[in-house]
């Protein structure tokens, strides 16, 4: 009797273990999606993204944040060209990006040089969107001072998006999001006056 009762327990322990290892598993084989195309996004979806936590509102419609998403980081190089695959989201990273401070405007034409050359093989980069930049927000100080994973450049430490805001005093399509890596910061910024940096993303081809 008490064979049978240790045969059994073992049985359906190694039943329960087996499940827990294939549920395992599978979430890390599961990629998580992120919105990959542009769009107006208003300060009220903010709260609404996926994946991440909003720490603090400040008065000036600007949010610290954090994303909750467990990464699989590998870095590569292609062509002497350097980049940051992410596992988890199936996005490949321009590992470093624009070295100067420059305009929306001039953001969208230096991807758009950056394809002609065809950085790392490829033709399809493009600025992220809030989403996506989000994703690499850390909820603490890992790059030094900055809340990103060492894996990337830290140069690029305010980073443009390709979504946009209206202003509320003139109604008119003048601000783009941005993320802050030195603060975790996200906020939405003149397109005609500020200045940030650049860091391209493209959709792995394998995702």
């Amino acid at each position: 009797m008490k064979h049978s009762l240790l045969l059994y327990i073992l049985i359906v322990s190694s039943l329960f273990f087996s499940s827990s290892a294939i549920q395992s598993a599978e979430k890390k084989l599961q990629k998580i999606n992120l919105r990959p195309y542009g769009k107006i996004l208003p300060v009220s979806e903010i709260e609404d993204i996926p994946y991440i936590v909003i720490r603090e509102k400040r008065e000036n419609q600007s949010f610290f944040g954090h994303s909750k998403i467990i990464h699989d980081y590998e870095a590569n190089t292609i062509k002497d060209d350097k980049i940051v695959i992410d596992h988890a989201t199936g996005l490949v990273w321009h590992q470093s990006g624009s070295f100067k401070n420059i305009s929306w405007k001039r953001a969208k034409n230096w991807v758009a040089e950056l394809n002609e050359k065809g950085y790392a093989g490829f033709s399809d980069w493009r600025l992220p969107t809030l989403e996506e930049a989000l994703s690499l927000l850390e909820s603490g100080e890992k790059n030094d001072n900055q809340f990103i994973d060492p894996v990337f450049d830290k140069t690029q430490s305010s980073i443009w998006t390709c979504d946009s805001n209206v202003s509320n005093a003139s109604l008119s399509l003048d601000r783009a999001w941005s993320v802050n890596f030195n603060y975790g910061l996200i906020s939405r910024n003149n397109i005609m006056t500020e200045r940030k940096k650049v860091r391209p993303v493209r959709i792995s081809s394998s995702n």
